[in-house]
């Protein structure tokens, strides 16, 4: 073997040396390639490691819950049931925002502010999924630098993976890690309007939607179904030149909340001028999820929100359940591709295709 030989196959890059000839000069015989074995997860330790606020392991136990292999999903419940007596204790912020509103912008720096007065802030992203690649498009690491490097702070960008409302579907589970960890605030950052928001409202506390001026034209184009789920609408960019129509603005909103029903019991609608150029409005904006958390307790409907929220989730998983058993059954997905050639060129109605893919 020669020295160049001898160099390459003491390289980290070299894994194979394809095949050579067996002793009887005639077989060839592969070699076996290097598998690395994947390592066991000591889900005690790693329950133990992000009950002690490691961000490290707190990342392995979300990335561990979001896997789709059986034995990663397996052992993702089990570290979540281990860790469920830690999770609760936080306050669950919905926040997403009319095109160009600046949401990542404005979490960044109520983020910054809240992490700054010593909560411990997780921010669990929804970029909208690629549909060449599935994976996140925009990458909120990337647009929240500073956040990012804060020792009080956690982001997590998810890619909404086409779930409806833009909220990937372990984002429940993510929170609940996030909550054992010691985070007392989730900031849930939705794709954006447009999309089913509810899914964003049945997880969390309080929504927040962000708007800008020019709520004349806005509101012709804003869906009422989104502005009856808001408890607060933020006029963001409120600041400069803008800053008087901000305010006009805002007296706008607040007499539209009045006119629609409360999207809490026993809580008005509020609305406010934020700017988080200038970093104004942002302790108006605490105080009020405080008077929010504060009437919510009082009136028993916290509790009971979650509690109502919890149930919709379990529900929600045997919907996904039995669709994800059904398409699994053998031929399952061939009958399905034949019954709807059927449809689209019209040799059955909708309706006799489904009761025939059922039919036993």
């Amino acid at each position: 073997m020669s020295k160049k030989d001898d160099l390459q196959a003491d390289s980290a890059m070299h894994v194979m040396d394809g095949i050579y000839a067996g002793h009887d000069g005639m077989k060839e015989t592969p070699r076996k390639r290097f598998m690395k074995k994947k390592k066991t997860v000591n889900i005690s330790n790693l329950a133990e490691e992000i009950a002690k606020g490691s961000r490290l392991h707190l990342a392995r136990g979300i990335t561990l819950l979001e896997s789709i292999t059986r034995e990663d999903r397996e052992a993702g419940q089990r570290l979540l049931l281990n860790l469920l007596p830690k999770t609760g204790n936080s306050i669950r912020l919905g926040i997403t925002g009319v095109p160009g509103a600046g949401t990542s912008t404005f979490i960044e720096t109520f983020g910054l502010k809240l992490a700054e007065a010593g909560h411990k802030v997780a921010v669990l992203a929804i970029d909208p999924s690629s549909t060449v690649t599935g994976g996140s498009i925009l990458g909120d690491k990337t647009r929240m630098e500073i956040l990012a490097r804060h020792p009080n702070a956690f982001i997590r960008p998810s890619p909404s993976a086409g779930t409806l409302g833009g909220v990937h579907k372990k984002s429940r589970e993510t929170m609940l890690l996030c909550e054992a960890a010691g985070y007392d605030i989730i900031l849930i950052e939705t794709v954006g309007v447009g999309q089913s928001e509810t899914m964003v409202r049945g997880m969390v506390d309080m929504f927040i939607l962000l708007a800008l001026t020019g709520a004349g034209d806005e509101l012709q184009g804003m869906k009422k179904g989104i502005m009856e789920l808001a408890d607060m609408i933020i006029v963001h960019k409120a600041d400069g030149e803008n800053l008087p129509l901000a305010k006009k603005t805002v007296r706008e909103y607040k007499q539209l909340l009045h006119l629609l029903q409360p999207a809490s019991p026993g809580w008005m609608g509020k609305s406010l001028p934020v700017s988080s150029y200038e970093r104004t409005g942002f302790d108006e904006v605490w105080g009020l999820v405080k008077s929010f958390k504060e009437a919510m307790e009082k009136n028993g409907h916290w509790q009971t929100r979650r509690n109502y929220q919890t149930k919709d989730w379990f529900h929600a998983m045997i919907q996904n359940h039995l669709i994800d058993s059904f398409y699994s059954k053998k031929g399952k997905l061939d009958e399905v591709k034949k019954l709807e050639y059927a449809v689209v060129n019209g040799q059955m109605t909708v309706a006799s295709a489904v009761e025939a893919l059922f039919k036993e």
